[in-house]
């Protein structure tokens, strides 16, 4: 198996966004690293959950606390030893409901980052919720998967939102959102990250092979990090919590999601190295976060 590295010149450029990460002070204490709200999961999908807050943890914050539905919370408190749980409001079918906003919202100012959308469910209720929530904080977000989903066909939410967003959509989650088809995304991935991240004032990564960072003002990284043994279920919910713990930390929205996404390929690398990619899982991932950091000198 022959794994692709940075090339020096690479790496010195990806390096100067991740110097960009807090000197970990000896005289800190965990709030000096931020706060991490992760709004996930649903019946079936407690796993998505778990990945996003142990990302978000592994990668440095100080505090993460998962809002999960109600009826898994001791789920939750029995998979999350150091992250803390909220249970919220549900629907009949187990999902967040609308009756979960303001306690959402109310903890959010709490907090330095909220990332929405981990195995959220498909319902019209947390579709609902999503939205509203999109529209109401302002708190920088990082938005994923059926927090996408949630706003299949329109990219005026995201444009009127105005205040520091992310989002984090694969090819199929990107094409639902623009109302095209997934082979035309896939066939023009850099142009259409620049053209959402421009038309929508958000930070845009587009996953998958080469993942692509975009900018609002037409900065691009391309990302040279990962194989084909990250294309399993629960890797993408890992980034989701590595961009959030970077923006807790108070790195800018594009230099957290290019540190991101370059740590997570990383980490999948070396991942693949110690178990090969046919067997190596999103779990792997995280257990190679820490030794990413080590290889990049953080």
């Amino acid at each position: 198996m022959t794994l692709r590295y940075l090339t020096p010149w690479e790496c010195m450029m990806v390096h100067e966004h991740i110097e960009k990460m807090p000197v970990r002070r000896a005289d800190s204490h965990k709030r000096d690293y931020g706060r991490v709200f992760v709004v996930a999961g649903s019946p079936g999908m407690t796993g998505a959950a778990f990945l996003c807050s142990q990302g978000a943890l592994l990668s440095g914050s100080g505090l993460v606390t998962c809002g999960i539905p109600e009826s898994l919370n001791r789920i939750m408190e029995t998979k999350l030893t150091e992250v803390m749980t909220l249970p919220l409001a549900e629907t009949g079918d187990g999902s967040l409901g609308l009756k979960a906003k303001e306690k959402i919202l109310d903890f959010s100012k709490k907090c330095d980052v909220i990332a929405i959308g981990p195995g959220l469910g498909a319902g019209s209720q947390t579709r609902a919720l999503v939205r509203d929530l999109i529209g109401s904080t302002e708190q920088p977000v990082v938005l994923d998967a059926d927090g996408i989903n949630a706003l299949e066909g329109e990219l005026e939410p995201l444009r009127k939102r105005g205040y520091r967003t992310v989002i984090t959509p694969h090819p199929g989650e990107m094409a639902r959102l623009m109302g095209k088809d997934t082979g035309e995304v896939q066939s023009n991935r850099t142009d259409i990250a620049k053209s959402v991240a421009e038309v929508t004032g958000t930070v845009v990564c587009l996953k998958g092979h080469h993942t692509v960072v975009a900018d609002p003002e037409g900065m691009i990284y391309v990302n040279e990090t990962g194989n084909s043994g990250m294309a399993t279920g629960g890797t993408g919910d890992v980034l989701t919590g590595m961009i959030a713990s970077f923006i807790g930390q108070g790195v800018d929205d594009f230099s957290a999601a290019v540190s991101a996404v370059y740590l997570h390929g990383l980490a999948g690398d070396i991942a693949a190295e110690k178990k090969g990619q046919f067997s190596m899982i999103a779990s792997n991932v995280l257990e190679c976060i820490s030794d990413a950091f080590n290889k990049a000198g953080i």
